[in-house]
């Protein structure tokens, strides 16, 4: 029986009774794959390309592992750069990939999409190919070991503080900031083993995950996968990065969308007071508001019950060993300000790299530009990078994402070299700049925002 090709005038042979039988692979242009985006009317399929190998994920995208928004985002587009980047065992991969092609390019298709930079897509997959030759994505496990311990040791100490010296107000704020640098830190290892950077084997990276995020810190693992492998996907590219969806809601960003939003007369908040506000709103408060509510309704809605049983063990362990020392109320503010203080440094931390550069909608640009269009670099020093988890080299960590942590300043200088040869801006700061940066960043988004507002 011949089944017409969807896009294409050729047919799939399939053997009438022989439900074995495998169809023969169609070939389609660009263009028609660029159509399956899963957005317009019916039907809505879903496309996308793998080293020149078409993939229909119109049933497969909500089963995804790493979580539907994240595949579909590049539903229509090449995804082989981010496939590449996001797993570690592409063999195991690749094999699930089988039952989902469809086709691959047509012969006169070229296999770098036309909407990005051909000669630097090649760069890099030279670079990534070098980067793997000198072992930058192997784990140094004594590294992680010594990072684990000082975290534990941090912890502890912040219980005996109070246990030892009283709960009167000195031991009290000395605990609390014990405490905080503990939970920052083990919010930087948890990252890392979101992004299997810790150990070879992906099952010791997901356990490890667990008692780290689930325990120590009392939030789903599985909850911060599904919003943080997005943000690396399309950093700052509105409706895709979950980490920008405060506009316009609570802040205008970028000065594209601000002026926009001004000329359609929509007025959310005060914008041009955002650069004050800020203060008050989302360093200090997204942790122990939003997150709290959001990675409990995730976990709870998605069945998370593994998530929910280690998370539980963090507030039973929480509750009972500082309850014996505080009563209710001092307990409750305990908790309550050394979340507070916890959110405001990985706010700080986490915005730095990304609300000043630029944001927009996706573009659909290859995957360096696609990162550096949006992320931007904090100098080094063995302060930076303990105080920021080694989030001070964002760009290096947002094109290899599943690299261990220790080994980016290796790569940077290569990254450097890439981004000179191309004419791409690789933007490097001082801390304190990069802090300054995200309130002169909504200042002026605000200030875009009240012109147009007023004026257009």
């Amino acid at each position: 029986m011949a089944v017409p090709l969807r896009g294409t005038g050729e047919v799939r042979e399939e053997k009438d009774g022989d439900p074995a039988a495998r169809p023969a692979l169609g070939r389609f242009t660009w263009e028609e794959i660029g159509q399956r985006t899963g957005r317009g009317p019916p039907p809505q399929e879903r496309w996308l390309v793998i080293e020149r190998k078409v993939y229909d994920i119109s049933h497969f995208y909500r089963r995804h592992p790493g979580g539907a928004r994240l595949i579909d985002s590049h539903a229509g587009q090449d995804a082989t750069d981010a496939f590449v980047a996001f797993h570690v065992d592409k063999v195991l991969v690749s094999k699930y990939l089988k039952s989902l092609q469809i086709g691959e390019l047509a012969p006169d298709q070229p296999s770098i999409e036309p909407t990005k930079n051909k000669m630097l897509v090649k760069d890099f997959r030279e670079l990534r190919a070098t980067v793997e030759k000198m072992g930058l994505l192997k784990p140094n496990q004594l590294f992680f070991f010594l990072h684990l311990a000082h975290i534990l040791l941090l912890d502890a100490a912040a219980w005996l503080i109070l246990f030892y010296f009283g709960t009167s107000l000195m031991p009290f704020v000395v605990s609390l900031v014990v405490l905080t640098i503990s939970q920052v830190q083990a919010s930087w290892l948890q990252h890392d083993l979101g992004h299997l950077s810790v150990f070879t084997k992906t099952k010791w990276n997901h356990l490890l995950h667990k008692f780290v995020m689930c325990h120590l810190i009392g939030a789903s693992a599985k909850w911060w996968t599904l919003l943080h492998s997005r943000h690396h996907a399309k950093p700052n590219c509105f409706q895709k990065d979950p980490d920008i969806d405060m506009h316009p809601f609570l802040f205008t960003l970028g000065k594209k969308f601000s002026v926009e939003l001004g000329i359609k007369k929509k007025k959310y908040m005060p914008y041009n007071h955002q650069h004050k506000y800020f203060f008050i709103t989302l360093p200090p408060l997204l942790f122990p508001t939003y997150f709290h509510c959001h990675t409990f309704y995730i976990a709870y809605t998605k069945r998370y019950w593994v998530d929910l049983a280690w998370m539980l063990t963090f507030y039973i362990r929480f509750f009972f060993t500082y309850g014996s020392l505080l009563e209710i109320k001092s307990l409750l503010a305990y908790y309550f300000i050394f979340r507070m203080l916890e959110s405001s440094w990985f706010v700080w931390v986490s915005q730095m790299n990304h609300i000043p550069m630029d944001i927009y909608y996706d573009n659909n640009l290859d995957w360096v530009s696609t990162q550096l269009q949006a992320t931007c670099n904090v100098e080094q020093s063995l302060f930076n990078d303990w105080f920021t988890g080694h989030l001070n080299f964002q760009i290096e960590h947002h094109l290899f994402p599943t690299m261990p942590r220790h080994n980016y300043w290796k790569v940077a200088p290569l990254v450097k070299s890439l981004c000179a040869k191309h004419g791409i801006e690789y933007q490097c700061k001082p801390l304190l700049t990069a802090f300054a940066d995200i309130v002169h960043s909504l200042k002026n988004s605000g200030e875009l925002w009240l012109d147009a507002y007023l004026h257009k």
